[in-house]
């Protein structure tokens, strides 16, 4: 029987799972009583499995032929996030709420478990289960690592469910599709006094401002237009009261870029630009930058493979083209040790309410891209090992 038509089979148990997940979201790293259900769908279906970390779990799926390795990875923490949406099955844990499809992933790659166990005589080779907790706070994939996720492992293949794609379309395409994601900190030191006295002073705040605009100038003119950059300070906070001039001030931002060697260079360019406009104050000025998550830049054959898949499953009319995004992901971490993609699940449907952005709190999918996720995971599983049949 083919994929499609397991994936249609289970399509009512992957839905029924998604529901059971999304009442019960849980924060990245304290993921237990999902982890233990994943465990328990896992033990009905007779899978091997592994915990890796506290909360990881990475199960095995041998074939009956010998064969290369393939990693098939679904994310499970959820987000602080009140959930405003009238589901029956909305969340039961206030203040937490899978606002970004990680319900989804996971069901949809138990889906897909189960349509392998189905078919592991037509395996030639072995799939790997990859259950990643805190992908939110983009430490998961370091975890699941350490512990072994990739050892051995020829490629590795994610989802992400995606509200601007409709749903029944699949974006899979090779190169940069999601930016590194990187935090940076910075402190300014002036001299504070009385606002009728500015001549006394360092103001913090006019400082810390001209630092905000100025950073600006490394976007618009350190940069080339066609290589695409995003510098936010997304906090300042300096200052007491209003007849008091600031003696310190401090920000916090994030950088997303496509491009490795100008990631790397971002923490160099941003210092000089911070000191010396700190200095042009009189005051001083430090920055810690933090390098968080990579690029996401997809092997072009595996984006081909996964194309094929989605042929099978949807026709040549399920493949979409999706411009790459600035948001981060780490799945970029497995990419930096084994060729792999990601693929983004087209789950908006505006008829049914599902137009709503990731993390809002009225977030929604079209459940019917259920089974397309779940057919597509154990789609690209078995082509990949067949394309690469020892």
């Amino acid at each position: 029987m083919e994929i499609k038509e397991l994936a249609k089979q289970n399509k009512d148990y992957v839905i029924s799972l998604r529901r059971h997940f999304h009442q019960y979201p849980e924060p990245s790293m304290q993921e237990f009583e999902t982890t233990k259900k994943i465990k328990e769908e896992l033990d009905k279906m007779g899978v091997e499995y592994v915990s890796a970390g506290d909360t990881g779990v990475i199960a095995t799926i041998k074939g009956a032929n010998p064969g290369k390795t393939i990693a098939l990875r679904a994310d499970i923490d959820a987000l602080s996030v009140d959930e405003l949406t009238d589901f029956e099955f909305k969340s039961k844990n206030e203040g937490m709420m899978h606002a970004c499809g990680h319900d989804c992933h996971i069901s949809m790659l138990l889906g897909a478990a189960k349509i392998l166990t189905e078919i592991k005589d037509q395996i030639n080779g072995t799939v790997r289960l990859v259950f990643q907790p805190a992908e939110e706070t983009g430490k998961g994939a370091f975890e699941m690592i350490k512990h072994g996720a990739v050892d051995g492992v020829d490629a590795i293949f994610g989802m992400h469910i995606w509200a601007d794609v409709p749903v029944g379309k699949v974006s899979i395409e090779p190169g940069p599709r999601m930016a590194s994601a990187d935090w940076f900190y910075i402190n300014v030191k002036g001299k504070g006094g009385h606002g009728s006295q500015p001549e006394n002073c360092i103001d913090a705040v006019v400082a810390s401002s001209a630092i905000v605009m100025n950073l600006q100038s490394i976007v618009s003119r350190e940069t080339k237009p066609d290589n695409p950059l995003v510098l936010t300070v997304g906090m300042l906070k300096s200052g007491t009261r209003f007849n008091v001039v600031a003696e310190d001030g401090y920000m916090e931002g994030t950088t997303r870029c496509f491009d490795p060697e100008l990631r790397k260079q971002l923490p160099v360019m941003m210092e000089r630009v911070i000191k010396n406009t700190a200095e042009a104050f009189r005051a001083e000025a430090t920055l810690d930058f933090d390098f968080a998550v990579a690029a996401t830049i997809n092997d072009p054959q595996c984006a081909e493979i996964g194309q094929g898949s989605v042929e099978k499953i949807l026709g040549k009319e399920g493949n979409y083209h999706f411009e790459k995004l600035t948001g981060g992901e780490d799945f970029a971490h497995y990419l930096e040790h084994v060729p792999g993609a990601i693929a983004f699940l087209g789950c908006r449907n505006e008829e049914k309410g599902c137009c709503y952005a990731h993390h809002n709190g009225k977030f929604a999918v079209d459940e019917d891209a259920l089974e397309t996720g779940a057919a597509l995971y154990a789609q690209y599983a078995v082509d990949f090992l067949n394309k690469y049949e020892k």
